[in-house]
């Protein structure tokens, strides 16, 4: 009998014993576990910074998320995605990855993006994007993600637009305007929107224009054999200017648009297909070096003089999307050539419209 209960005890503290080492082997895999995700390089912080009006949204850095497998947004097979576009679909080598950085600003959070909340607090609302394809992207991603949590949608064209939605449950429209260099052109009056467009002001409630790249397109505009001619009421403007002063001249939208209305302008950024990071971004793209797409820098430099004093918001998205030559469709859209001027979807854009909605929520809350 003794044997036996000695052969139980022994057996017991065998048990226990056993059960002690998973556990504290448990405790230890959790702990580095812990250590590893906790990385502020790495991960997504649950509790965002407090944000604040006063947040410089465009001044960050990129931060990378490894848990995210999936486009947290919206499905790639979105219908309103340009074939060229959708890199998931074209199989882009990294295409899964691009969706796994997000924008850090310095001392604050880009607030997330939440799909039901935006549709709630702008219910009623009519959103119309203005420019060129790069505007396109933005409310294409836009669609996407509004329609993944609110699918019944009408498709409509309103006041000339190219492309239109509204979401019937909260009778929001958001519209994109085709127009390249907002001016009515062939000659180009500067004084005069683009007909897509000219109704728009009317329409909409919050207006997003861009315009840039058009200005300096030497295929459209040849200094020498098809230069950029300015007529303003009518009359041409000698004597002659080049286009960056033209643009300073477009001044018609604040004549024509609702004394309520938000307007913003986003800058235009332009694209490359090298990856460059950190100060190596400003030394490549900087002005005093005559860097990489100085026209860029140009133009930006022009829209702040000419927006100056107007009810405008700039909406800077120049600076977070020179990092990211990764996000370019690149020939994986099916065109012969690399396209470093357009975006994948999902991706880069996502974070533009975060900036826009952002500024949007701010200028709502102070009103």
């Amino acid at each position: 009998m003794a044997k036996k209960l000695a052969a139980s005890d022994s057996s017991l503290a065998s048990r226990l014993l056993l059960s002690l080492l998973c556990l504290v082997s448990l405790l230890l895999c959790f702990s580095l576990f812990r250590i590893d995700t906790a990385s502020p390089s790495l991960t997504y912080s649950v509790l965002p910074e407090q944000s604040n009006s006063n947040c410089n949204y465009s001044n960050g850095r990129w931060i990378y998320d490894h848990t995210v497998r999936y486009p947290p947004r919206y499905d790639h097979n979105c219908k309103e995605i340009f074939k060229g576009w959708n890199c998931i679909a074209s199989n882009k080598s990294n295409a899964i990855d691009i969706i796994k950085w997000r924008w850090k600003p310095y001392g604050c959070d880009l607030p997330p993006f939440d799909a039901l909340r935006f549709l709630e607090n702008f219910r009623d609302t009519n959103i119309g994007f203005v420019g060129d394809s790069l505007n396109r992207n933005m409310f294409v991603s836009l669609f996407c993600a509004l329609k993944q949590v609110s699918p019944e949608v009408k498709k409509w064209r309103p006041v000339g637009a190219d492309r239109g939605f509204t979401f019937l449950k909260h009778n929001l429209t958001i519209a994109y305007h085709r127009t390249n260099l907002l001016a009515r052109y062939g000659r180009i009056d500067v004084d005069m929107p683009d007909g897509t467009w000219a109704e728009a002001p009317s329409f909409h409630d919050i207006l997003v224009f861009n315009t840039g790249h058009w200005w300096w397109a030497p295929s459209k505009f040849d200094p020498v054999n098809s230069p950029m001619l300015f007529f303003e009421k009518g009359v041409p403007v000698t004597p002659p200017v080049p286009p960056d002063a033209g643009l300073d001249m477009v001044s018609f939208v604040e004549k024509n648009v609702r004394s309520s209305a938000m307007l913003f302008f986003q800058h235009n950024p332009q694209g490359i297909l090298k990856e460059v990071t950190g100060t190596k971004v400003e030394e490549l793209f900087s002005l005093k070096n005559n860097g990489t797409n100085v026209e860029t820098r140009l133009v930006n430099e022009h829209l702040h003089r000419a927006l100056k004093g107007t009810t405008f918001q700039i909406m800077d998205i120049t600076h977070m999307s020179e990092f990211r030559a990764d996000a370019h469709p690149s020939t994986a859209g099916g065109k012969r050539h690399d396209d470093c001027m357009h975006w994948c979807l999902p991706g880069l854009t996502d974070t533009w419209n975060d900036l826009f909605i952002a500024h949007l929520n701010s200028l709502k809350a102070r009103n």
